[in-house]
């Protein structure tokens, strides 16, 4: 059951996705993301100006006259929202969590996308699948997948990113698209090919919610870290340059695989409000369909 404290927090990412959506976000979401194909609308008259190709041999035929099949975009479309639940989620320099961010993003994503009349499903992810809930519409689906997305309390504690899109691969659905929420911290190695395996299969996007701290540590002297997915802890001088080399190097590497598959990247920092860069990544996916 939802306290008051999380129904008004809905209430008010619901208001703000509202009055986005009635300003720009809407159209956006619909320009980035076309469907996958096309449907047949119905036959009629030839016009000047029309693909020869779509011409209709045996109606113009039968009518005596030129005719032409017309087609319009297909929008049965499904938006999956594949979530990272893992321990390092936890993790916040912050007052918000990364899991706070990842949250915030997956419900208005799914208030955006279910205002669209589009199919909407969600994958909870650890080190195992956690929670699968298949793509559906309505108000009622919509309201129990946002009470999943803010009050899923994981089993598992660590991160197998691999294992999440083997399962949503396997899933073969037909025109969707899939956002995959996490901080990415795992092996590349592990979830590299089948990262591509996903691509081609569906329209992906990763999203990318990092702490500023993941990139350079404040020089604060001796600081005790605990890693909350392997359960060990110690002492490390935040000075040293070898670990902001480390951090960096990690975030490039990231990069790079999804530039190697040419799958669209969105970098979101927790504490910051994602709705600016947001409408920004819609419009570079817009630009680059002209």
């Amino acid at each position: 059951m939802l306290d008051q404290a999380l129904k008004n927090k809905i209430a008010k990412i619901k208001i703000q996705t509202r009055r986005i959506m009635n300003n720009t976000l809407s159209g956006d979401y619909l320009s980035a993301f076309k469907g996958s194909g096309l449907e047949f609308e119905q036959i009629r008259d030839y016009q000047i100006g029309d693909d020869i190709r779509s011409i209709d041999w045996n109606s113009s035929a039968k009518m005596n006259k030129m005719m032409v099949k017309q087609f319009v975009e297909e929008r049965d479309r499904t938006v999956i929202l594949a979530i990272d639940t893992s321990a390092s989620t936890l993790f916040s320099s912050e007052q918000e969590l990364c899991k706070d961010t990842i949250a915030q993003l997956a419900a208005t994503l799914a208030f955006v996308a279910s205002d669209n009349k589009d199919k909407v499903g969600v994958l909870f992810f650890s080190d195992t699948i956690e929670k699968w809930i298949a793509p559906s519409k309505g108000n009622v689906h919509l309201g129990a997948i946002i009470e999943s997305i803010f009050t899923m309390q994981p089993k598992y504690k660590g991160t197998n990113i691999a294992h999440a899109l083997r399962f949503l691969v396997n899933l073969k659905k037909k025109n969707a698209v899939v956002f995959v929420i996490s901080d990415w911290v795992d092996q590349i190695a592990d979830y590299s090919h089948l990262l591509h395996i996903t691509n081609c299969r569906y329209d992906l996007v990763g999203v990318r919610i990092t702490d500023k701290t993941l990139s350079a540590l404040p020089d604060i002297g001796l600081v005790e870290i605990v890693d909350p997915e392997q359960k060990v802890n110690g002492i490390i001088a935040t000075n040293r340059q070898d670990i902001n080399i480390f951090l960096q190097a990690r975030l490039i590497e990231q990069k790079k695989i999804f530039e190697k598959y040419n799958i669209d990247l969105l970098d979101l920092i927790v504490g910051q409000s994602f709705i600016k860069p947001l409408i920004n990544f819609f419009h570079r996916r817009i630009r680059r369909q002209i």
